[in-house]
């Protein structure tokens, strides 16, 4: 493993934690406010599920920043692949989205 390699590593964990952690707070929040409140408004909820979704997103689009740096572009193409797949599944949901 490259030192380059471990740094972005290291960087990839951050941004996990972070989501995770940023996440939990928002759901745990949400959930001691509607606790109180039943009839607030769900946003901080709806605010913790989002940022829970997108923190592998997130895992994606730096694993293509690295893929460039190393220019392996077989795996670079794969994973912008695989990010297009995630932002358009994420478009299709706020487009197709109807409550029952």
């Amino acid at each position: 493993m490259k030192a380059g390699d471990a740094q972005l590593e290291i960087l990839i964990g951050r941004v996990l934690r972070l989501g995770v952690l940023t996440s939990t707070v928002c759901i745990a929040i949400g959930l001691a406010i509607a606790l109180f409140s039943p009839h607030s408004s769900p946003r901080l909820l709806d605010i913790g599920i989002l940022v829970l979704i997108a923190t592998p997103a997130a895992r994606v689009a730096l694993s293509i920043v690295e893929y460039a740096l190393a220019r392996d572009w077989t795996f670079f193409a794969l994973t912008s692949i695989v990010l297009l797949e995630l932002i358009g599944g994420a478009i299709a949901a706020l487009v197709f989205h109807r409550k029952i």
